[in-house]
């Protein structure tokens, strides 16, 4: 996997991001194309793993609600909350009850109005088949884990 071509953006091929230890629970996430964020255990303000995974099916289905709506007409607010409940039980911890609420406004008029008309069915197509991260959530995709 480590020769295969990286790519970004919404286009198929390799994902990979690389990760370093700053300190105890805390690391340093760089992507392909050198970004970087630092994430945590939840003893400071950086994000947790937990929150990421909210974070990136959010985002996954903002992109494509906003690619989807936006031809139509630019959103005058666009805002989402991304829950869910942690717990634990005999399949050890996982999320519970994850949900995705999305509070787009569009303007007035006939452009807004298909915008407004198109979002539904937009949170729709990006749940059923277009969000890599939730369809592979929802797909429950096999990790392998290794040491290396």
């Amino acid at each position: 996997m480590a020769d295969e071509e990286q790519t970004g953006g919404t286009g198929q091929g390799h994902r990979s991001v690389t990760m370093t230890r700053t300190g105890k629970g805390t690391y340093a996430v760089t992507n392909a194309r050198g970004g970087t964020i630092t994430i945590g255990g939840g003893e400071s303000s950086d994000f947790t793993p937990v929150e990421l995974l909210l974070t990136a099916i959010a985002g996954c289905s903002a992109v494509d609600v906003d690619f989807i709506t936006s031809k139509r007409a630019e959103p005058t607010s666009f805002d989402i909350v991304s829950e869910g409940d942690k717990v634990k039980d005999e399949q050890g911890n996982h999320l519970s009850d994850i949900r995705v609420t999305f509070t787009v406004r569009f303007p007035d008029g006939d452009d807004g109005d298909k915008a407004r008309e198109m979002l539904p069915r937009a949170i729709a197509m990006s749940h059923d088949r277009l969000c890599t991260v939730s369809r592979t959530v929802l797909l429950g995709t096999p990790i392998n884990m290794v040491a290396g």
